[in-house]
């Protein structure tokens, strides 16, 4: 198996997706030898007839105004993605609707969902997509990979150095098999453990390097000493410490809550990690 069906998605409200983001998963398929389809919804934002509201501050044309930004930031952002994936030789579609601005996350869902693993730039503030984001990772069904073309590091295929955060639980095989088609790409493959004082009785590392040799990926293992800190702040001071190109590992969470937990490690690594994460549930 490999990723040859991939799924971008390019956000027109509140803010566009950056041209550097759209470049970034434009390489990422090339690198993977992949499609890449630009999901762009715009968005239709409800009013309910509110004759004083529009009267003082002309809410229906603030509505508007807001819809027509959406629109306007679609047709740049396409744009600019059919120059550059034309440009390196990716093929794909464009995908495109006009949704209720509430309705946003469960549509990129439903469309991940006939894709091998979506790609989410995530924006310049920290829960900018945190709506988009956890519908793709508990209700498409299918892998995710994040990254903040901010930061500067570029969401590299294939990636020369991957970590695996393992802690042998249900999520975290789940993610480390989704994943085996990025790890074939990789050069050097590091399964990270986390050693703190609550006992765990997941499936041992060990046990996850022999998997991973059948099928043709060879890993190393580290582990490395809480200290008394989270296992988000040990996961986020060790990818600054031995720079990787990609972080794999489990979102752990309920799909009514829309929680991520892990400790807080899922989140606070989608938050601050200094690399792209490839997440799965």
């Amino acid at each position: 198996m490999a990723f040859r069906d991939l799924l971008l998605h390019i956000s027109t409200y509140p803010n566009p997706t950056s041209a550097a983001a759209i470049d970034q998963a434009v390489g990422l398929a090339k690198g993977i030898g992949g499609t890449l389809s630009a999901l762009a919804l715009t968005v239709a934002i409800p009013l309910r007839s509110n004759f004083a509201a529009d009267a003082l501050i002309g809410l229906s044309d603030m509505a508007r105004d807001e819809e027509a930004k959406s629109r306007e930031a679609r047709s740049l952002d396409l744009s600019h993605f059919s120059m550059r994936a034309a440009a390196s030789g990716v093929a794909g579609e464009i995908i495109t609707s006009k949704v209720d601005v509430f309705d946003i996350a469960a549509h990129a869902a439903t469309a991940a969902r006939t894709h091998d693993m979506s790609i989410l730039p995530l924006g310049a503030l920290p829960e900018e997509q945190d709506e988009v984001a956890q519908a793709l990772i508990f209700d498409s069904g299918r892998p995710v990979l994040l990254f903040r073309a901010e930061r500067g590091e570029p969401a590299a295929a294939p990636p020369h150095r991957v970590v695996v955060a393992w802690d042998g639980s249900r999520c975290c095989a789940r993610a480390m098999a989704d994943a085996i088609p990025m790890l074939n790409l990789a050069t050097e493959v590091q399964l990270l453990t986390v050693k703190t004082s609550s006992h765990t009785t997941g499936a041992p590392v060990l046990q996850a390097v022999r998997h991973l040799a059948a099928h043709g990926v060879k890993a190393s293992v580290y582990e490395v000493e809480a200290l008394g800190r989270s296992v988000g702040q040990v996961l986020e001071a060790e990818l600054w410490e031995r720079p990787a190109q990609l972080l794999v590992m489990g979102a752990y969470g309920h799909t009514r809550l829309r929680e991520l937990v892990l400790g807080g490690a899922s989140e606070h690594l989608i938050r601050l990690a200094p690399i792209p994460i490839f997440l799965s549930h």
